[in-house]
């Protein structure tokens, strides 16, 4: 689990406690989450940094972003289950891609 962030977007400490809720709930250590600040475009591109913040499990989006979506520093935004743009991936989202990791994990 990486939580990848830029500093100059606000929303990455909701998103870090909120991943870590749903770890926790999940049964999973909440502090085995990687955070990473991403300070530059060049790790930007090479990160396939969509914005900040993102939440990899396995190295997976747990919101894919759209394929065109440029890399850099910049705040990303997400669409809640209800429709509303937020600053943090849904929990829905979040408690999905978790519980996907565990099952794939389980058939390795």
């Amino acid at each position: 689990m990486e939580l990848l962030y830029w500093d100059g977007c606000p929303s990455h400490p909701r998103a870090l406690a909120e991943l870590r809720g749903a770890m926790t709930a999940m049964g999973l250590n909440p502090d085995a989450v990687a955070v990473r600040e991403v300070d530059s475009d060049d790790l930007a591109r090479r990160e396939r940094f969509v914005g900040s913040p993102t939440i990899r499990i396995d190295g997976a989006d747990v919101v894919e972003p759209p394929e065109d979506e440029p890399y850099g520093l910049t705040c990303r935004v997400y669409y809640s289950r209800d429709g509303r743009v937020v600053p943090v991936p849904d929990r829905a989202d979040v408690d999905a891609a978790l519980q996907r990791a565990l099952t794939e994990r389980s058939h390795v």
